[in-house]
């Protein structure tokens, strides 16, 4: 099988969660058939290409137009076509994908989100859409948590409009990929008659090894130039933090990730350190006396909580951070939604350090290893491609 895996950003370096959703889904299936790697670059961004071993039989790299241009800002406002689309569409990058298609002949073409929504009418192989989110439903949360009346507005707006991108989505791929049985409720809900499946988000559990974390930090691990991640760690200085640096005056609140804006950056005071990039999580998750995830807007399945249950930190997460993985609060993870409950999971993490870190390797283990994930959507892709009727039971 030969197939095209268009995304809306530059692969390498895996740097985000939807950059490690699509490399090693791609990696996966690269071990089994063809494939085409079809990037779009920010214009601010490197050129560099994927380490190896991919195992890719092409990259193609085009770099994107600038975004937030005020044509794009203006015609995002009045519809039809959300400005989160828009920012992803040009003539240019069009034509780049139909000479890739061309030269490719395909079986089939993976397509990574509603953001490339636009292109569908050039595509003629059979596709399949991997939803790494629910955008208009991201979009929706943001606007119900922020405080300027005019966010809340625009992103009421946005989020109608990126629904109808969705439906156009919807309508326009053979079979669609969600990573969790909620989302995948979600869409059928709205779109009864949709081919979708679950195919989660992983983890590289041999990257990890089998061990109990233990330390002096609390972690959060994410991109902080993402708006749920900065909601979060924000929140989280304000309203627990000053309780757990009072209770616990040898903890570290150590935030790793990419690009962090100015609000995150400013947190680093006192024990509160903000780490930037960083060459490996893993040492970070070693130290950790609990890995945090107070997340209180977004959508999707947090690799963030995979990776720390791979590794062996305890993880103490909002209902919402840890929406759409099988996990049980109090065997796999600790459930706090307040401060006070934070503050009483931080308690107990020390004598449920183990029973947690063994239940939730296990999990992973059986359920979210990406060579498993990669195997389902294979068989997924090879029925869509053969004409099959992509109906075959979810696991």
């Amino acid at each position: 099988m030969r197939l095209l895996y268009f995304a809306p950003h530059q692969l390498w370096p895996v740097t985000s969660g939807a950059r490690l959703r699509d490399y090693h889904l791609a990696h996966g299936l690269a071990l089994r058939c063809e494939v085409t790697f079809l990037e779009i670059r920010q214009p601010s961004e490197a050129n560099a290409p994927p380490a190896p071993p991919c195992g890719f039989e092409r990259v193609v790299t085009v770099v994107k137009d600038k975004s937030y241009g005020l044509a794009n800002m203006t015609r995002g406002l009045v519809g039809p076509v959300p400005l989160t689309v828009l920012n992803y569409w040009s003539p240019r990058i069009a034509a780049e994908l139909e000479q890739v298609l061309r030269e490719g002949r395909f079986d089939a073409v993976q397509v990574e989100g509603v953001h490339l929504s636009e292109y569908l009418p050039l595509i003629r192989p059979p596709i399949v859409a991997d939803w790494h989110n629910i955008e208009s439903e991201l979009m929706r949360r943001y606007g119900e948590n922020t405080q300027s009346l005019l966010r809340k507005a625009v992103a009421r707006r946005t989020a109608a409009l990126i629904r109808n991108s969705e439906r156009r989505l919807i309508e326009g791929c053979r079979a669609h990929v969600v990573a969790s049985e909620r989302e995948r409720e979600q869409l059928l809900a709205r779109f009864p008659e949709a081919k979708i499946h679950v195919v989660p988000n992983g983890v590289d559990v041999a990257a990890f090894p089998r061990a109990v974390s233990s330390g002096k930090s609390l972690l959060f691990v994410g991109s902080m130039d993402y708006h749920a991640n900065v909601d979060a760690v924000t929140w989280f200085a304000r309203e627990v933090w000053p309780e757990v640096s009072r209770r616990w005056p040898e903890l570290e609140f150590v935030i790793v990730g990419r690009d962090p804006v100015k609000a995150v950056r400013e947190l680093a005071r006192g024990r509160v350190r903000v780490t930037g990039t960083v060459d490996e999580v893993g040492p970070y998750y070693e130290s950790a006396f609990a890995v945090i995830v107070p997340l209180r807007v977004g959508s999707g399945t947090r690799l963030k909580i995979l990776e720390a249950m791979a590794a062996g930190a305890p993880v103490v997460s909002t209902r919402l951070g840890a929406e759409g993985i099988e996990a049980v609060d109090g065997r796999e993870l600790l459930i706090a939604n307040t401060p006070a409950e934070m503050l009483a999971a931080l308690q107990a993490v020390p004598e449920r350090r183990a029973g947690l870190a063994g239940s939730a390797r296990e999990l992973v283990e059986r359920r979210y290893d990406w060579r498993i994930l990669a195997d389902r959507l294979y068989e997924l892709l090879v029925d869509v491609a053969s004409g099959g009727d992509v109906l075959y039971p979810q696991a």
